[in-house]
């Protein structure tokens, strides 16, 4: 195999690895606002209304089910809200009617909620709460990118159609192929979980797999724990250590990336298992 050069394999390093799907999750969206569709149709009724007050009144009393649909225009998921101002303090209840109706008046006025429903340009409350469900599922992105990288990295084991396993611990390993890494256990006492495993005829492969698209401190923690792992693997028998990662954050910590490149000839990225490495890797 032809030697590799760091600044070369450093250089097909990705900035991001989002998916179509990492930005917004459609689904979850209109779940959450088909949940709550009858209680905001109902309040619909508010739009453009002359005499907002006492139809906001009237349909209370008539449907006081509606109030459940309220934080949600706040951009809240909460069933309370608490206020204060120099009349004092109220933790409004909207899953029923707890607070009187003057109290509940008196909250939509401060909010800014019967302005907007009165004189802004809103022509249906589903649509709008819609889009706050877009806006509040942005936060949701930290979760769903985490697993981006693993689940690549999982989609090109099944296409080299290799024997793998999925958060072993260490422990797990050792009892299932009767295999001794103490070595990288401190004695017994890791409880290393690794990303995957695969297990051929003749090897056991251990796959630790990350992205980061910025740099920071952990990078070179890391680096520097992969890389120590890597000298104590080495005379186990049978056995290999595989690190697969990517981003450019990389580019701020590269000096230890390096040095755990020039000691684990099992460094690989995305680059990497685009040009088949893992068939080369575990045939």
């Amino acid at each position: 195999m032809q030697k590799r050069i760091f600044n070369d394999w450093l250089a097909t390093f990705r900035p991001s690895i989002n998916g179509y799907g990492y930005y917004t999750d459609f689904a979850k969206v209109y779940e959450n606002a088909e949940r709550l569709k009858i209680e905001i149709n109902i309040l619909n009724s508010l739009i453009h209304s002359k005499h907002i007050e006492e139809d906001f009144e009237a349909l209370l009393a008539r449907y006081p089910e509606c109030l459940k649909a309220i934080p949600i225009l706040l951009a809240v998921r909460e069933s309370e809200i608490y206020c204060q101002d120099e009349k004092g303090s109220v933790n409004y209840k909207f899953s029923q009617a707890e607070q009187s109706v003057e109290q509940y008046k008196y909250f939509m006025r401060q909010t800014g909620l019967f302005d907007m429903l009165e004189n802004h340009i809103i022509s249906n409350l589903y649509d709008y709460v819609t889009g706050v469900e877009v806006g509040l599922g942005s936060n949701g992105r930290k979760n769903r990118g985490g697993h981006q990288m693993e689940d690549l990295v999982e989609s090109y084991l099944k296409k080299a159609k290799v024997e793998y396993y999925k958060e072993m611990y260490l422990t797990e390993i050792e009892d299932k192929w009767q295999i001794n890494l103490s070595a990288i256990s401190a004695e017994g006492t890791s409880t290393k979980r690794w990303d995957f495993v695969v297990k051929t005829d003749n090897c056991i492969y251990v796959i630790e797999t990350n992205f980061y698209a910025s740099g920071g401190s952990k990078l070179n923690e890391t680096s520097r724990s992969y890389k120590m792992i890597a000298e104590e693997s080495k005379n186990i028998k049978d056995f290999k250590f595989v690190w697969i990662t990517d981003g450019a954050g990389w580019r701020s910590a590269r000096r230890n990336l390096e040095e755990t490149f020039n000691v684990l000839d099992t460094l690989y990225n995305i680059k990497d298992m685009e040009n088949n490495t893992f068939e080369q890797l575990f045939k």
